[in-house]
C-alpha cells in the first residue's frame, strides 16, 4: 500500500492595505518529511553564483540534480535505471529561504513523497553547515521506458527503498 504523504501545496496569504481591498499572493509550500533518507554535502561552486553574489537558481536545481544522482547511486540505481526504469523529471519547485555564497559547503537530505501509479516527488532540503535552510526543492519525477518513449508503471522495490510503500 502506498503511503499517504503531501508534500506541496499552494498557500494564499492575503494582506490588506490602503490602495486595495484585497491583496492575493499565492506562495508553493514545500514540506520535507520527518525523516530524511540520505544526506550529502555539496560545495558551492564559483559557476553556482550569479551577478548578486550568491547562489543562481539554476544551480539550485544543479546541486539537487547531484544530491539524486548520489542518492541513486547509493542504492544502486542510476537516472537511466532503477529496477529496470529511467526516470524523467516532470516538473520542479523550488522554495528559497535564505542567500548561500561562494565556498559554503552545503547539506542536502533527500526525502520522498506523493508516489503514484507511474511515479513520485524527490524532496530536498538544502541547508549550510551553520543550520541556516537556504532552498527547499520538490522534484517530480516519472518512471519511463526510452526504448517505446513511454513512461511505465512505478517499481514497488524502488517505491519501497524510497520509503513510499508500507505492508
Amino acid at each position: 500500500m502506498l503511503r499517504p504523504y503531501k508534500a506541496v501545496s499552494a498557500v494564499v496569504f492575503t494582506t490588506k492595505d490602503e490602495t486595495s481591498e484585497l491583496d492575493l499572493m499565492a506562495r508553493i509550500k514545500i514540506e520535507f518529511p520527518e525523516t530524511g533518507l540520505f544526506t550529502t554535502e555539496i560545495k558551492i561552486r564559483i559557476s553556482d553564483i550569479n551577478y548578486g553574489g550568491h547562489l543562481g537558481h539554476d544551480a539550485v536545481l544543479s546541486i539537487a540534480h547531484e544530491a539524486r544522482m548520489r542518492f541513486l547511486a547509493s542504492l544502486g540505481y542510476s537516472e537511466m535505471d532503477v529496477e529496470g526504469a529511467a526516470i524523467i523529471m516532470n516538473d520542479a519547485a523550488v522554495v528559497y529561504r535564505s542567500e548561500a555564497v561562494y565556498g559554503e559547503v552545503l547539506r542536502v537530505d533527500v526525502g520522498a513523497a506523493d508516489a503514484h501509479r507511474k511515479g513520485c516527488d524527490l524532496l530536498y532540503r538544502i541547508s549550510a553547515t551553520d543550520g541556516r535552510e537556504v532552498a527547499l526543492v520538490k522534484t517530480g519525477i516519472m518512471f519511463f521506458d526510452y526504448a517505446s518513449r513511454r513512461p511505465v508503471s512505478a517499481p514497488l522495490r524502488a517505491l519501497e527503498q524510497f520509503g513510499l510503500v508500507t505492508e
